[in-house]
């Protein structure tokens, strides 16, 4: 039985409110993803896009500001030590989908190979006009070069790797009781032991208006040996300057039904490999859900009320967190008609086992025996 509920198009019955059974189905493996339609009510969906107007939304900028240290000053990097670290395939040029990679997820820019070659020609580099740059030509350029001349081009919000305005609600006590209840039946869906759900991050509310996205990419990052989680860092006395969101599962919920466009993508969901080179292509950028989510392997459309969620990381065979799974890169298409409320729930744990019993320790205002007990009862996740 175990095996057929990780089946593509399984549906099984899951209890998360007494007295009602919701049906949960398996969308994809890689990741493993699955939808619950009626996880909240009408009533709870407008109740939720009330509070979070009345506690304000801000843009979800995520454009760098003009003259930020670079974190290459910060680390003290050379030029070619950068120019080694974006050669993805190590031949000694560095391709444009290499360049946009990087630029992306420091500038907050959706770049195009179109824009990449106005840059160039801007900035008077690739003097031979091959669309690759060399170690030389790219030590011509200082570490800002493209954030200077994107900003003097001027950027429109279209432009941004995403394009929306959100807010965040506690669901602690005292709370809203919509907010505790669904912090309750997250709870119940994923199984997870409840401090571990309660000290992770609040809720997050967005507002996707009328040609808003959010082009594809991973809520959590890969975690290296030198890499520490942004929950767990300020608790282990860590002075590393790389953190990632260490965000193990993802429950994502549609507060309203679009009227046109907004769906969720899974670019890759299920492919049979993961080639990030592959994602860009000449014609086709799979990342792009403003020109390509229909080319994407899965959509989900946005419904009122219905919740899907899945897994940020893979089982590190002993019961905890491992590696990141590449196959769950997922955006939100551009809304072409009316507007997208979403919300989301994360739940963070550190893939290492110490630093997350040390958070929980630290955090939990639990007796200490109680924390004892809990540390011992989520080893197996």
């Amino acid at each position: 039985t175990s095996l057929v509920l990780f089946q593509v198009g399984h549906v099984q019955k899951v209890s998360l409110v007494p007295g009602k059974m919701h049906e949960m189905k398996t969308l994809s493996l890689k990741p493993l993803l699955f939808e619950i339609p009626g996880f909240l009510s009408e009533r709870e969906c407008a109740v939720l896009m009330h509070l979070a107007q009345l506690k304000g939304l801000v843009e979800s900028q995520v454009m760098v500001p003009e003259g930020q240290e670079e974190l290459s000053q910060q680390l003290n990097l050379s030029a070619e030590e950068i120019f080694h670290l974006l050669d993805l395939n190590q031949d000694g040029q560095l391709q444009p989908h290499e360049i946009l990679t990087h630029s992306r997820v420091r500038d907050g820019i959706w770049l195009t190979p179109e824009n990449l070659k106005e840059i160039y020609a801007g900035l008077k580099v690739d003097q031979d006009g091959n669309g690759l740059l060399s170690v030389e030509e790219f030590g011509q350029l200082s570490g800002d070069a493209f954030q200077r001349f994107l900003h003097q081009q001027g950027v429109n919000r279209n432009q941004l790797v995403r394009n929306s305005r959100h807010t965040w609600l506690y669901q602690g006590q005292g709370s809203h009781q919509v907010l505790r209840d669904l912090r309750n039946r997250v709870t119940r869906l994923t199984r997870l032991p409840p401090p571990l759900v309660e000290l992770s991050e609040p809720l997050q509310v967005v507002l996707y208006e009328q040609g808003g996205h959010y082009h594809a990419h991973h809520d959590s990052g890969p975690v290296y040996p030198e890499t520490t989680c942004t929950h767990t860092h300020l608790t282990v006395n860590s002075s590393s300057p790389f953190q990632t969101s260490c965000r193990y599962i993802t429950v994502l919920f549609y507060l309203n039904t679009v009227e046109e466009g907004g769906e969720t993508t899974f670019p890759v969901a299920d492919n049979r490999t993961y080639d990030e080179v592959a994602l860009i292509q000449d014609d086709v950028d799979l990342l792009d859900t403003r020109k390509h989510c229909d080319k994407g392997n899965l959509r989900v459309k946005p419904t009122m009320g219905k919740a899907v969620f899945w897994y940020n990381y893979l089982s590190n065979g002993n019961g905890w967190v491992g590696e990141q799974d590449e196959y769950a890169l997922h955006g939100g298409c551009v809304v072409t008609r009316g507007v997208k409320w979403i919300a989301n729930n994360w739940i963070n744990v550190d893939p290492d086992y110490q630093r997350q019993a040390r958070y929980e320790q630290l955090m939990s205002p639990r007796p200490e025996s109680q924390e004892h007990q809990h540390t011992d009862a989520h080893q197996d996740l």
